[in-house]
């Protein structure tokens, strides 16, 4: 059961991608700079999810720990968020959501299968099978399909 709804959770955090790059596409045109809409959305984002944490930590107790992780940790993660919540701005009226989502995790299953391959941060190390390698050509041939036709 629980399978099923971490899967779920999973689905709803794609769906929660695609809607959100038409809307901050709009708040681009409307802002009339696309990075000025990513760092809206990463700002209103920062403050959710400032608050968030100041709650959680004071219902369970807990106390984060600055100093334990690596120091570029602190904001590697942003700017490959912020690079790709621009790109998604910017490419949402291009390519359109579909074809931006088809590639979108197409990008993310390649990294994925690299990170997995080598054990990037202690990610458990899985070998590039055939099979693997045939869903990722797959996957890139349905991109490619979906923004062609």
């Amino acid at each position: 059961m629980a399978g099923i709804f971490w899967s779920l959770l999973g689905i709803m955090a794609g769906a929660f991608i695609a809607i959100q790059a038409p809307i901050n596409s709009e708040l681009s045109k409307g802002l009339g700079l696309p990075v000025a809409a990513a760092a809206f959305s990463f700002l209103s984002g920062a403050i959710v999810l400032g608050i968030v944490s100041v709650a959680v930590t004071r219902l369970q107790g807990v106390s984060l720990d600055w100093r334990a992780p690596a120091p570029w940790m602190f904001v590697g993660g942003g700017l490959l968020g912020a690079a790709y919540v621009t790109s998604a701005t910017i490419l949402t009226p291009r390519l359109g959501a579909a074809a931006l989502m088809a590639f979108l995790v197409a990008g993310q299953l390649l990294a994925g299968m690299l990170i997995d391959r080598v054990g990037f941060l202690g990610v458990a190390v899985r070998e590039i099978t055939m099979g693997r390698a045939a869903g990722a050509v797959l996957l890139l041939a349905g991109a490619l399909m979906i923004r062609l036709f």
